[in-house]
């Protein structure tokens, strides 16, 4: 019996321990923060960012998009590949962006305008989505739903860009919930996303890696979508990466634009890869 309650007690020490040191190196915020270029006279962490002098983001009628999980650059090709798929591209949504001093350096040198949810720190490294556009939005809010099981937020941006038709193009950035027993997280996660949508009239954009490695995330995607008029994107290459049961991950959904091309290219520059959309007004 007390070798029984020895082993227990160093199991529970080895938990403890392994818990505070997992609360040590990490800082997750109390609320959504959103961080925008520092160049902005609206600096620091803001729930939403809003300029009214936003210019149109197409060029001449068109709008080229990236969509890529970019796995924390932790692959050392990850610049040059990101700087491959992102060439005349108007619009990056990427996923699993570690605010690196790097990667910083990287978005100022290409001048982008930079909205990144910090879905939390490890070690002083915000990560979570990041949207890159070549110019700012009108607005861009953050949004961030808890992982169940190891309670990191997954992350999500809601934005709006003007166009040079005078409407406004609607953009959702998300990584989706992906560790979860059963599908209630999930659904509160794109529930919340989704509902911002009903509010619009014009085009949208509905993308990111959104964890659909069941048919029932799926259903959940499909169902609340296309209620909203969105179209899945086909793509021809589609490599894009799957789940062991063959379902895709990443996902491009759209509305009110035409869809010129799709292609989705193989790298080993991330666990995933890139979405490469070219759409027309």
């Amino acid at each position: 019996m007390a070798k029984i309650k020895k082993i227990f007690l160093s199991s529970f020490a080895i938990i403890v321990a392994t818990i505070l040191a997992y609360l040590a190196i990490l800082r997750i915020p109390s609320n959504a923060q959103l961080s925008v270029n520092q160049s902005v006279i609206q600096k620091g962490a803001l729930q939403c960012f809003n300029n009214k002098a936003a210019k149109p983001i197409d060029r001449n009628g068109e709008l080229q998009v990236l969509v890529w999980n970019i796995y924390k650059q932790a692959r050392e090709n990850w610049h040059e590949t990101l700087e491959q798929y992102s060439h005349n591209t108007h619009l990056a949504l990427l996923q699993e962006v570690s605010m690196t001093e790097q990667f910083k350096a990287y978005a100022n040198s290409s001048a982008w305008f930079s909205s990144h949810v910090d879905a939390f720190s490890a070690f002083g490294v915000s990560s979570g989505v990041l949207t890159l556009s070549i110019q700012s939005p009108l607005v861009a809010c953050a949004h961030v739903e808890v992982e169940p099981w190891i309670l990191l937020p997954k992350s999500g941006i809601y934005s709006v860009f003007q166009l040079s038709d005078q409407r406004e193009l609607v953009v959702v950035n998300v990584h989706a919930v992906n560790f979860t027993y059963g599908i209630e997280e999930y659904k509160q996660q794109i529930s919340a996303l989704s509902a911002a949508l009903t509010k619009h009239q014009g085009p949208v954009i509905f993308a990111g890696d959104l964890n659909t490695w069941s048919l029932e995330r799926f259903a959940i995607i499909e169902i609340m979508l296309k209620q909203l008029g969105l179209i899945e994107v086909e793509f021809s290459p589609d490599n894009r990466t799957q789940f062991v049961n063959g379902m895709a991950l990443d996902y491009i959904f759209y509305r009110e634009l035409e869809l010129v091309n799709a292609l989705s290219p193989a790298t080993d520059a991330s666990d995933h890869n890139p979405l490469v959309v070219k759409f027309r007004l």
